[in-house]
C-alpha cells in the first residue's frame, strides 16, 4: 500500500466525520522538509477556522498512529480555484474544464497536457490539446490541477 493510500484511509474519515468532504492529500517526503497537505471542502466554502479545526483532529490522529516517522509540516486547506484532481469522480465532475495535467513519464513523447477533460474511459482520461484527442493512463498521472477560467 502506498503512503498516499495509507494516508488518505487515516484522515479521509477523519474529515468526513467533522462534516467536510475530504478532497485528497499531497505528501512529499524530503527529510526534514517533508509536508503533508490536505484539502477539504464545503457546499458553503472553507475558512481558516475549518482549517484549523480540522488540522488539530487530523494532528490528534498522526500523533496515535504515526505514519510518518520523520519531521513534517501539516497543512490543510481548500482545493481553491485551481483544484488538484486524484479521483475518477473528480474528474468525472470536471469534464468540460480545462486542465493542466503532469505525467511520471513521458507518454506520446511528452509528460505536460493542458486541454481540455473530454471524458473518462475506463481508467484513462480523455483530454482534447489543440485538436487532438490523447487517452492518459490516470495511473501515469503526477499531478492535475482544474485551470480556472473567467468570464469577462
Amino acid at each position: 500500500m502506498s503512503k498516499d493510500t495509507q494516508l488518505t484511509e487515516m484522515i479521509g474519515p477523519v474529515v468526513e466525520s467533522m462534516g467536510f468532504v475530504y478532497w485528497g492529500l499531497e505528501f512529499s517526503a524530503q527529510g526534514r522538509h517533508s509536508l503533508l497537505r490536505v484539502f477539504i471542502d464545503h457546499e458553503d466554502g472553507i475558512n481558516v477556522d475549518h482549517c484549523a479545526s480540522v488540522s488539530r483532529q487530523i494532528s490528534s490522529v498522526l500523533d496515535v498512529e504515526d505514519p510518518i516517522t520523520q519531521e513534517y509540516t501539516l497543512e490543510v486547506s481548500s482545493p481553491g480555484m485551481d483544484r488538484p484532481l486524484f479521483t475518477i469522480e473528480q474528474y468525472v465532475a470536471y469534464t468540460g474544464h480545462i486542465i493542466d495535467v503532469r505525467l511520471r513519464m513521458p507518454f506520446d513523447g511528452r509528460r505536460k497536457f493542458k486541454g481540455q477533460l473530454v471524458g473518462i474511459e475506463e481508467q484513462d482520461i480523455v483530454m482534447r490539446v489543440d485538436d487532438h484527442e490523447y487517452l492518459l493512463p490516470i495511473e501515469l498521472i503526477d499531478k492535475a490541477n482544474v485551470v480556472p477560467q473567467f468570464k469577462d
